[in-house]
C-alpha cells in the first residue's frame, strides 16, 4: 500500500529533542573540524575537485547510474572514442551535469539567496541534454507523480508525493523555512531535506537536487566556508535505510527518527571528508617536494596544480593548455611517469596522444587502496 505525503505536518511541532540533542554536538564539531581543513587548503576548489566529481558520481549512483569517477574523468579527458557503451555514456553525462550544477550554484548564490529560484535553475542544468530532458527541466511538475517500480500504477507505488495542485504552496512553505529562525541549523537542514524529497517537486532529479541542497545550506548558514561538503557516500552506503527513513516521516510521523539518522550521516561524512581533505593536503605538500626533484623545472607549481585539478588527462591537453611552454611540457610528462607520479592509462596511437592518470589522488578521492 502506497505511503502518501504528510499534509499539514511541516514543519513538525513536537520533535523529541532529548533524542536529537546528543547527536547535534558531535555532528557540529565534526563539521567544524572539516571546515578547519577547508580553510587550511591553499586552493580548496582546485585541490578538492576530485571529491566534487566523486560526490556527483555517488549522488547519481543512488538514482541508479553505474559510472565510476575514473570513467567520468576519462570520458571528460578523451571524449567519446568508443570505449563506453551508450548506457554508460548517458550515466556519465548525468554525472557531469550534476557537477556543473554544483559549480553553477556558487555563482547563483553570490547573486540570490538560497531559494526556489536557485533550485529551479540548478534543476534545469541537471536535466539539460540527458535522459530527463523531456521532463520539464527547471519547472515544477503539473501532474501527479509517484515513486515505485518502473511502470507501476499509483496504487502499487512506494510513495505518493504532494498533489500537483498543492505543490506550489508546499514549496513556498519549504522556502520560508529555509530562512526561518530555528533552534538548531543542522536539525533545520534535516527537516528541509526530508521535506523536499517528500514534496518531490520535479518529474525527475529530485533526489540529486535534494542532496545538492545540503552543502549549499551549510555554506549559506556559515557552517562551512565553501560549498564543498560531500554527503552522498553516507546515503549511498545504505540507500535502503536512507529511503526507509525518508518514507517513515510520512508513513509514521517519525520526524525525530529521521533527524537522528540524518545527523549521524552528517557526522560520519564530515569525519570522512576531513580524512580525505587532510590526505589531499598532505599529498599536495608531498608533490611540491617530489615534483621539483623529478622534473627539474621552474614550472613545478603549474605542473602540480594541473595534475590535482585534472587527475586524468590527455598529454596533448597538458602540452597545449597548462600554461607551460609546449617543449617543456613534452619533456615533463615522461619524467613524471618515470618518477611514479603519473601512470599511462592508454598509450599514444596515431594522432591521439597518451592518456595519463594521477593514481594517488584518484585513490584518495575514491577511498580505496593505492594501486
Amino acid at each position: 500500500m502506497a505511503i502518501h505525503y504528510h499534509y499539514d505536518a511541516f514543519p513538525p511541532k513536537n520533535l523529541q529533542w532529548e533524542k536529537i540533542i546528543p547527536l547535534v554536538g558531535p555532528a557540529s564539531a565534526a563539521i567544524a573540524r572539516y571546515d578547519g581543513i577547508l580553510k587550511a587548503l591553499p586552493n580548496a576548489n582546485l585541490l578538492l575537485s576530485p571529491l566534487t566529481t566523486q560526490e556527483a558520481v555517488l549522488s547519481s549512483r543512488i538514482e541508479g547510474t553505474q559510472a565510476t569517477m575514473g570513467e567520468v574523468l576519462e570520458y571528460e579527458a578523451a571524449g567519446d572514442i568508443g570505449q563506453f557503451d551508450e548506457s554508460l555514456k548517458a550515466d556519465i553525462k548525468e554525472v557531469l551535469n550534476y557537477r556543473r550544477a554544483m559549480h553553477e550554484a556558487t555563482d547563483l548564490l553570490d547573486k540570490f539567496p538560497l531559494s526556489q529560484r536557485v533550485i529551479k535553475a540548478l534543476h534545469g542544468i541537471l536535466l539539460s541534454g540527458v535522459r530527463g530532458q523531456n521532463k520539464s527541466p527547471g519547472e515544477y511538475r503539473k501532474t501527479p507523480n509517484w515513486i515505485g517500480p518502473a511502470g507501476c500504477a499509483i496504487e502499487d507505488a512506494y510513495f505518493v508525493p504532494i498533489s500537483a495542485d498543492k505543490l506550489i504552496a508546499g514549496m513556498d512553505a519549504w522556502e520560508k523555512f529555509i530562512h526561518a529562525d530555528f533552534l538548531d541549523i543542522l536539525v533545520q537542514l534535516a527537516l528541509l531535506h526530508v521535506e523536499f524529497e517528500a514534496l518531490h517537486p520535479f518529474l525527475d532529479g529530485n533526489g540529486r537536487i535534494g542532496r545538492m541542497f545540503i552543502p549549499l545550506f551549510l555554506w549559506q548558514k556559515g557552517l562551512i566556508s565553501q560549498p564543498t561538503f560531500y554527503v552522498s557516500a553516507g546515503f549511498e552506503k545504505d540507500r535502503n535505510s536512507y529511503y526507509a527513513n525518508l518514507r517513515s516521516v510520512s508513513q509514521k510521523n517519525l520526524w525525530t527518527e529521521w533527524c537522528v539518522f540524518f545527523l549521524d550521516v552528517l557526522r560520519t561524512q564530515a569525519e570522512e571528508n576531513t580524512e580525505k581533505a587532510t590526505g589531499i593536503l598532505k599529498l599536495y605538500d608531498d608533490m611540491k617536494g617530489l615534483v621539483p626533484q623529478t622534473i627539474n623545472s621552474q614550472y613545478t607549481i603549474q605542473t602540480v596544480e594541473w595534475i590535482f585539478n585534472v587527475p586524468i588527462f590527455m598529454g596533448s591537453d597538458f602540452i597545449n593548455k597548462s600554461s607551460i611552454p609546449p617543449a617543456t611540457a613534452r619533456r615533463i610528462l615522461p619524467l613524471l611517469v618515470e618518477g611514479g607520479v603519473l601512470r599511462i592509462m592508454r598509450q599514444a596511437r596515431g594522432r591521439r596522444s597518451a592518456l595519463y592518470a594521477f593514481p594517488e589522488l584518484l585513490n584518495l578521492a575514491e577511498g580505496r587502496t593505492l594501486v
